[in-house]
């Protein structure tokens, strides 16, 4: 019964993220005076209601206001939720994409007969540390203490003019 009620809310706050991200605004005199009197900045151009409820001074609930084909029966938990996923939606994506990056680290080899020497461009306490430590991969490199990113890029171009993939 939880596991329904949790996916049932799930769906229906996807369904109206998706609806808000869908419905536009155009930029006329209701919609910019309820933007002055919210202390937001005027449309220059038509904007979806996500766009709006994504302003620090804006909410779900605020624009309920401008929101003619807003649903009823949405409880305050999904309120709050549906406000939560469209503020953070660009961290929660840059948060991805570093996740993904470093994974690609992870997989990213590094030959066990590597001679650190040999790179000419990277600092001596890092082809000490490297030499030493022998890491397997790109991103264990990249957490040993002392191996700073510049050092990483400077070893991902030696790799990669090394064996281009």
């Amino acid at each position: 019964e939880r596991y329904k009620s949790f996916l049932l809310k799930k769906e229906m706050i996807e369904n109206e993220i998706q609806r808000v991200s869908k419905v536009v605004m155009g930029a006329n005199k209701k919609v910019q005076t309820f933007l002055q009197e919210h202390n937001s900045t005027e449309l220059k151009t038509a904007s979806t209601i996500a766009d709006l409820i994504k302003r620090p001074e804006l909410s779900y609930e605020i624009i309920a206001e401008l929101d003619e084909g807003r649903p009823e029966n949405l409880d305050q938990e999904i309120i709050e939720q549906i406000d939560i996923n469209l503020k953070y939606d660009g961290y929660i994506k840059r948060q991805q994409q570093q996740v993904d990056h470093f994974k690609k680290l992870e997989k990213r080899r590094i030959p066990e007969d590597m001679n650190y020497d040999e790179i000419h461009n990277l600092r001596k306490e890092a082809r000490q540390k490297l030499a030493l430590i022998k890491p397997l991969s790109i991103g264990q490199a990249s957490r040993i203490s002392g191996v700073s990113p510049s050092d990483i890029s400077v070893l991902l171009v030696y790799l990669e003019g090394r064996n281009p993939r």
